[in-house]
Formats: structure tokens, C-alpha cells, sequence
């Protein structure tokens, strides 16, 4: 209590008390400092997506995170994301958030604000299973140099480029995603749903130690380098500190773990076709992501790695285009999943130099062709993902409609959506979304696009964001070139 609190009296001398303790008082300055923070809250909103925007980063409109009234697709060609063909007939209705409905032509809520699409395409929202949000549009010095501000922002421009893409969910598999994630669900920045893995963990030496030499060997007492700091990586050896790696991305939030089970293309001192992490390590990281209801996916390409991972536990595959056939078909027979991506050494390859890296990058090639024939004829459950790194995620779109060299374009679009929510789900309780993804169903989370083109004869529309037509996020228009009316 202050000396202002209490006084005596000059006549008297009786102790006279205020009433600044008293529980109306504390009532009163209570209602006084919410408002203050409230106001304090609202004025730093304001500043914070001021500061983005002028760094091109605000949301797209202003308004609710769901509309007031439900919205009602018609006039459509549906792809539902499962099934390898169109249907007609059907609209689309979506309240709060999703699907609630595929009405008939003329039915509908009397409110409903009405989207003739045209005749177009409507399929559900792209998904891409392998991508890292936080390194896909700096180099690769930037990434392990600059502040890491600078690459938040610019993973955070890159995010509503993703969106804009078409993609409206990622499965990050590498990187500090956690804050822009939340950022987005907040509405401060527009980007896709990020599923988040966190740092990559991995042994030391392994594909996710990006220390220079110089600063080896590593001692017990030497700070954590950079990318450990940020939460790019987390090196761990031994099951003791695979636990303990493992643990910190669940208490962070991610929704499934990522490690390093074998060399890459680019590595500077890892070869390709190494063995990282013992059987006894990655059963470490399985076993404490089970205990939290979610899995682990891993970097692996050959089958040795591939197979170790398999005993391990390891539930998802990441890249394993130099898997031969026997070990495909292990894969189909204890319901591995694989992330594939197709590295064909083409133009929107990585450049290499180093004639070990340009030799690694060929077989990976020749091998992306050998994976889709192996996982379709042995009906492995598989998923599309880009893995684009270091360039900027223009590709992205294009990336997908290489599939469709490979096999129909339906069967390549639905590796993008049914089946890539279908790897998501594996999350379980860690997924940080509730309800389904990748299909066009009632109960669904809407997300959704309205595209000008013919999805059963091509995929080529993917390479122009200008033939998206409408891009619909949980319910919430981010671009609409269609007509709307009233029903």
C-alpha cells in the first residue's frame, strides 16, 4: 500500500483510510486498463498489417472470415477430388466455413448469394505435401545468412503467391513455419494451411546439418548454429536426443515430424546414397510422435534407406525415387505412404556444377519415371508434392501438370487433392485444421477453385494463374471473376 493510502488526522490524530483498496475500486481500474488494452490491442493490429501491407503481405479484402450468408456455386462441372471423372448437375453450397451441400439445379437456401460459374471446372483446393514455406524463395546463402525477419517476410509474400497459385494447403516439411502459419489462420497474412513440421531433425553429418566444416568438431559447451537457432534443423545422435529433438516440434505444434534418412542431390557433404540415423533412432522419433497421435515422414531415396525406415515405422516417404521394385511393393504392403515429386532434370530443375551433384541429379530422373510406374502398378498410396527450394515457387502449378505425363490428368489431379488430404489426415488430433481436405463432400472445409479449362483432357491451364477463375479458403473468397446474383 502507498503512503498516499493512509494519513492521520492534524486534529485528531485517527488514521484515515482511502479507498483505492477497496473491491469496487479494483472494479473500476480494472474496466479502466481492459479498455486502455483494448485500444493498445487495436492500434498495434492496425500497425501490424499496416507494416505488411506495405510489404505487400495484407490480407487480400477486409471482411469476415466467413461470409454472412452462404454462398451457392451452379451452372458447374464437378471434380469431387475422388472419383477420375466430371459430374454435372450439382452446385455447390457452403456455409461457415464448408461444404454443406450439393444441391440439385434450382435448389438452395432463399439467402444464398449465387456464383454462376459459367459452365467451368470446380475442383477442390490444390495441395502440395512436400514444401518448405520459409525456403522456397530465398537462396540458399540467404537462408543460412540474413536476418530472420527478412525471411519471414518473405515467406510471408510467398505465401499469398501460393495461394494465388491455386494451392490452398501445404504440408511443410522443413522449416520455422510455425509463426507465419499463425499469422495466416489470423487472417494478418493470406497464404495457404500450413501443416508444420518444424526443424528438420537430423543426425549429425545427415542432410540436415548445414554447418561449414570450419566450425567442427562441435564441443559441449559451443553455441547452436544458425539454422538451429531459427529452427531450420535440429541435429540429434543418439535415441536420447532424438527423443528430446522430437519432443520441442510437438510442444511447438507440429502436426507431423520430419527427418533425415539419407543423403541429397545437392548435399555438400553427405553422399546421396548414405544411410543416416540407426533403426534404434528412428524408432526413437516414431515412437514419440505416436505417443502424441501424429507420424514421421523422412528424406530418403535409396531402398536400403527406404527399408530401414519402413522397420522403423516411418509412415511417409519423401522423394525414394531410387527405390527398386521390391521395395515399392513393400511399401504398398505395410501402407506406407510416398510423397513423390517429379524431378526430371528439366527446365525448372535445380543448376548444378559439381558433376557428383549433376550425376545424382540424372539418376534421381530416371528414377522419378520408374516411381510413378512402380507405385500405380503395386497401388502404393502416394501424394504429390514439389519440394522447390531456393528459387521462388513460381513452378509450383507447373510442377503438378507434369503428372500428366505419367497418367490421366484426373489421376494426377486427384494425387494433389483426395489423395493428398487423405496423407494429411494421418495427423490425427495434431492436425491443426478440423474436418476434411482435398474433396469436394458434404462436411468438407471448403476450400475450392473454379478453373478456365478442361481438367479430363489437360493440365497445361495449371502454368496461368489467369485461368483461375475463383479461389475460395475456408469458405472466403480471395479472388472471384464470376457473375454473382441472388437466388
Amino acid at each position: 500500500m502507498c503512503q498516499a493510502c493512509f494519513h492521520p488526522d492534524p486534529v485528531s490524530g485517527k488514521i484515515h483510510f482511502c479507498h483505492c483498496g477497496s473491491p469496487l475500486t479494483l472494479t473500476i481500474m480494472r474496466r479502466i486498463e481492459a479498455d486502455i488494452s483494448r485500444r493498445q490491442m487495436i492500434g498495434g493490429m492496425a500497425a501490424v498489417v499496416g507494416m505488411f501491407a506495405g510489404f505487400g503481405l495484407a490480407p487480400r479484402e477486409v471482411q469476415a472470415q466467413t461470409p454472412a450468408r452462404p454462398i451457392l456455386l451452379t451452372n458447374l462441372r464437378l471434380f469431387d477430388g475422388e472419383a477420375l471423372s466430371l459430374r454435372e448437375g450439382v452446385g455447390i453450397l457452403i456455409d461457415n466455413g464448408r461444404i454443406t451441400a450439393l444441391p440439385a439445379p434450382g435448389q438452395g437456401p432463399e439467402d444464398a448469394q449465387v456464383i454462376d460459374c459459367g459452365g467451368c471446372a470446380v475442383i477442390p483446393g490444390l495441395i502440395d505435401t512436400h514444401w518448405h514455406t520459409t525456403l522456397a524463395s530465398v537462396s540458399q546463402i540467404a537462408a543460412m545468412t540474413q536476418d530472420i525477419g527478412f525471411l519471414h517476410l518473405m515467406a510471408g509474400q510467398e505465401a499469398g503467391a501460393t495461394l494465388m497459385r491455386g494451392f490452398t494447403t501445404v504440408r511443410d516439411v522443413g522449416g520455422p513455419a510455425f509463426g507465419l502459419k499463425a499469422a495466416v489462420d489470423r487472417g494478418v497474412v493470406t497464404g495457404p494451411r500450413i501443416f508444420p513440421a518444424g526443424a528438420i531433425i537430423s543426425q549429425t553429418s545427415g542432410h540436415g546439418d548445414f554447418r561449414f566444416q570450419n566450425s567442427l568438431p562441435m564441443m559441449p559447451g559451443d553455441p547452436a548454429d544458425y539454422a538451429t537457432r531459427q529452427g531450420m534443423s535440429a541435429l540429434a545422435d543418439g535415441v536420447p536426443e532424438v527423443l528430446r529433438r522430437t519432443r520441442e516440434q510437438l510442444m511447438k505444434g507440429a502436426s507431423q515430424i520430419k527427418i533425415t534418412a539419407g543423403g541429397g542431390v545437392a548435399s555438400q557433404y553427405d553422399p546421396l546414397e548414405s544411410l543416416q540415423f540407426t533403426e534404434e533412432e528412428m524408432r526413437a522419433a516414431v515412437d514419440a510422435a505416436t505417443d502424441w497421435g501424429t507420424y514421421v515422414c523422412a528424406h530418403v531415396y535409396t531402398a536400403p534407406g527406404i527399408r530401414r525406415c519402413i522397420a522403423a515405422g516411418v509412415k511417409s516417404i519423401e522423394h525414394g525415387q531410387l527405390a527398386d521394385e521390391d521395395t515399392v511393393r513393400l511399401m504398398a504392403d505395410s501402407d506406407t505412404w510416398w510423397s513423390i515429386q517429379p524431378f526430371l532434370a528439366d527446365e525448372d530443375a535445380n543448376r548444378y556444377t559439381d558433376p557428383k551433384a549433376v550425376a545424382a541429379q540424372r539418376a534421381v530422373a530416371e528414377g522419378t519415371a520408374n516411381a510413378f510406374e512402380w507405385a500405380d502398378k503395386h497401388r502404393v498410396n502416394w501424394a504429390f508434392g514439389t519440394d522447390i527450394l531456393y528459387s521462388g515457387g513460381e513452378s509450383q502449378g507447373r510442377q503438378l501438370a507434369k503428372l500428366a505425363r505419367f497418367m490421366s490428368p484426373l489421376a494426377a489431379l486427384h494425387r494433389a487433392t483426395g489423395a493428398a488430404g487423405r496423407l494429411l489426415a494421418l495427423s490425427g488430433a495434431r492436425a491443426p485444421y478440423d474436418g476434411r481436405l482435398g474433396v469436394i463432400a458434404e462436411g468438407a472445409l471448403a476450400d475450392l477453385l473454379v478453373i478456365d479449362g478442361d481438367p479430363e483432357q489437360s493440365l497445361d491451364w495449371l502454368g496461368n494463374t489467369g485461368n483461375l477463375r475463383l479461389i475460395m479458403k475456408n469458405g472466403r473468397l480471395f479472388k472471384n471473376e464470376l457473375s454473382e446474383d441472388s437466388i
